[in-house]
């Protein structure tokens, strides 16, 4: 496993442990720091998973609303908590993340292994069907994106 994609899971795991235990988001990050702790330094890229972090704490309101407007037919609680995780690493990848570091079909690729890995097959069609329809749909810049959630 690479350290990037190797940052993306210990992202995913402290995102999915506030969400499964409802805690507090702002701590997410104190949950991230702590798992760091616990793997081997240069394993993982400590920067990317914070950026990661941060991006879907800040942005998941909004990210949330991507999601239901992308799987109308799954409630977002009723999303597996572990996908929905993995999702919004990918939305925020997808619409705010640096796309000259990670092209958003990398970003789509990533979330789809990350499914297949962590949560399975069925979760990997899932998890790339949601994130291709918001990839099919995504806007060129910023600014329609915003419209397009406030609508």
């Amino acid at each position: 496993m690479g350290s990037r994609h190797f940052s993306r899971s210990l992202a995913v795991q402290a995102l999915y442990e506030t969400d499964f235990h409802n805690k507090e988001w702002g701590d997410t990050l104190q949950i991230l720091e702590r798992n760091f702790a616990e793997v081997q330094n240069g394993s993982y890229e400590a920067d990317l998973a914070r950026y990661l972090v941060r991006g879907v704490v800040e942005h998941r309101v909004e990210i949330d609303e991507i999601i239901i407007k992308a799987a109308p037919e799954w409630p977002l609680e009723k999303i597996n908590t572990l996908d929905r995780n993995i999702i919004r690493v990918g939305i925020f990848e997808l619409i705010w993340g640096k796309k000259d570091e990670v092209p958003p079909k990398v970003a789509l690729d990533e979330a789809i292994e990350l499914a297949k890995e962590f949560s399975g097959e069925s979760a990997g069609k899932f998890i790339n069907g949601v994130l291709g329809t918001i990839y099919d749909q995504m806007p060129k810049n910023k600014l329609e994106i915003k419209e397009q959630i406030s609508k």
